[in-house]
């Protein structure tokens, strides 16, 4: 680990303070960057952030460089800037004058000596990834050792590693909100931008246009009806039907009134003729909620009216037939009840024609922002509220949560963080106590004490690594480069409770 100087400890002791701060994103980042050119002489320092899909590192903030309208952006590769976002090795170039790689594209050293200025270039890393790329200017001559140099920038790099990862997931989600709007989902009430909700949309567009029997699976809250009707809104049959049946609500006595109806006086208390719910489908489609809950008698007639596309009211001869695209829909694993014998083999093979599985929320990346966007944006205009921002602290509080209750769960979050909403902005106080962060206050400064110092940088890494491992000192470790005993020893020592970082179970 490099010994910094200490003058630079104090900078590094300074720079945490303002990470620590409820600060937006970008003021928080922009402050950093000052406090490198008055207090480090590192000027015209710049943070670019990396697009996740095409790999370009795409220039964000710059101290001391006009970059109003610009549009910067490094291929892989392309420039030192780009060699960095590629390898993930930090470069130092000790004389700009004679280097062909830089190509200063901000235009901020054009009519400067560049024989006389440094660069140092160093990778921002979050969670084991490059996120961005954080580089400055330096005078050459004060430039007497080029590792500690890149040692200090790179200890800047990881205090600010996880605002700029988060900056970049709102980043893409306002690029995504421009570019694509929302015109390439299949239905405006699925939101989404992860490769597995992509998948998603694909999946939807290649079937919707068939008759084939979909079977949707995932956990509970996971949107699975939105997608059955974005199906049904995607297909010929649009025009008619969407008939939704919840299977686990019906019992045995009512399954066969229920889904095919009956004539009056079929049963004690059949005072009128009824169409079932597959004769009212006619035309459109029949989603079958929680389909893995029926009983062994429901599925059995299921079966029946799936292979025959026919059936016979209660009380009467005559024979139904109907025209109804099946998709079904559970939140079990059927492949293990066939195992065991809960469902039938025969009907499950009938279901799971083509299967879609909806993923949990977190499994889906930044969609998690991009959803809160939607719903603060949609209960803003149902209690007609002015929110119009969410705040750091809120937002770190909600990618942080393990959301057991997937896209349901955030949304009743959201509905009632915006009840709660009294200004413009959504904090962290708004949300539900299980998603507050609990905050420790950081130790006061102690001027002139250099072991202090150097136990609070100390300190605010470890606290920022077991957040971002969730407890787990084993992650953490490997996060900071060092060892699980280390870890543990540091704890001890400052006194620091692991437990509050743990993920909470569902």
């Amino acid at each position: 680990m490099t010994r910094f100087l200490h003058s630079d400890l104090e900078v590094l002791y300074n720079l945490a303070q303002i990470i620590g701060t409820p600060l937006e994103l970008k003021d928080q980042l922009e402050q950093v960057l000052s406090i490198l050119s008055d207090e480090a002489e590192m000027e015209r320092g710049m943070i670019s952030i990396l697009d996740r899909d095409s790999g370009e590192a795409i220039l964000d903030l710059a101290h001391g460089v006009d970059i109003e309208g610009l549009d910067i952006t490094y291929k892989p590769g392309e420039g030192i800037t780009g060699q960095v976002a590629l390898t993930g090795k930090p470069m130092i170039v000790a004389n700009l004058g004679k280097d062909e790689q830089f190509l200063d594209r901000t235009g901020a050293r054009k009519y400067l000596d560049r024989s006389e200025l440094s660069f140092i270039c160093v990778p921002i890393v979050y969670d084991g990834k490059v996120v961005g790329v954080l580089s400055a200017d330096k005078v050459a001559h004060q430039v007497d050792d080029q590792e500690y140099e890149i040692g200090f920038l790179s200890a800047v790099a990881g205090l600010i590693a996880k605002a700029v990862y988060t900056r970049s997931i709102e980043e893409e989600n306002l690029r995504l909100k421009n570019i694509l709007g929302r015109s390439q989902r299949p239905s405006s009430e699925i939101v989404g931008n992860s490769n597995p909700m992509k998948e998603i949309f694909g999946l939807v567009s290649q079937v919707a246009d068939s008759n084939t029997t979909v079977l949707i699976h995932g956990e509970t809250g996971t949107g699975k009806e939105l997608v059955a009707r974005s199906i049904h809104r995607n297909s010929p049959r649009a025009e008619g039907p969407f008939v939704e049946v919840n299977c686990a609500a019906m019992p045995d006595t009512l399954i066969e009134s229920e889904l095919f109806g009956h004539e009056k006086g079929a049963f004690t208390g059949a005072t009128h003729k009824r169409h079932g719910r597959f004769e009212e489908a006619n035309g459109g489609t029949i989603l079958l909620d929680e389909v893995g809950e029926l009983s062994p008698l429901a599925q059995a007639k299921l079966l029946r009216v799936i292979q025959e596309r026919q059936f016979q009211p209660l009380g009467t001869m005559r024979m139904v037939k109907v025209n109804v695209r099946i998709v079904a829909a559970t939140n079990r694993n059927l492949e293990q009840d066939v195992v065991s014998g809960r469902f039938r083999s025969d009907l499950y093979y009938r279901l799971n024609v083509f299967p879609i599985y909806m993923p949990p929320l977190r499994e889906r990346g930044s969609d998690t922002l991009l959803l809160t966007d939607y719903f603060v944006e949609k209960y803003a205009r149902q209690f007609r509220k002015n929110v119009k921002r969410i705040s750091t602290p809120a937002i770190d509080s909600l990618l942080a949560y393990h959301w057991p209750g997937n896209v349901r769960e955030l949304e009743n979050c959201i509905e009632r963080a915006v009840l709660l909403t009294t200004g413009d902005t959504l904090d962290s106080v708004h949300l539900p106590p299980s998603l507050q962060m609990k905050v420790i206050a950081p130790e006061k400064k102690k001027q002139g004490q250099l072991s202090s110092l150097i136990n609070t940088y100390e300190r605010s890494l470890i606290v920022d690594a077991l957040k971002d491992a969730r407890g787990n000192q084993s992650q953490a470790a490997r996060l900071l480069g060092t060892t699980k005993r280390i870890i543990q020893y540091k704890v001890e020592k400052f006194g620091i409770d692991v437990k509050r970082f743990k993920a909470k179970k569902g």
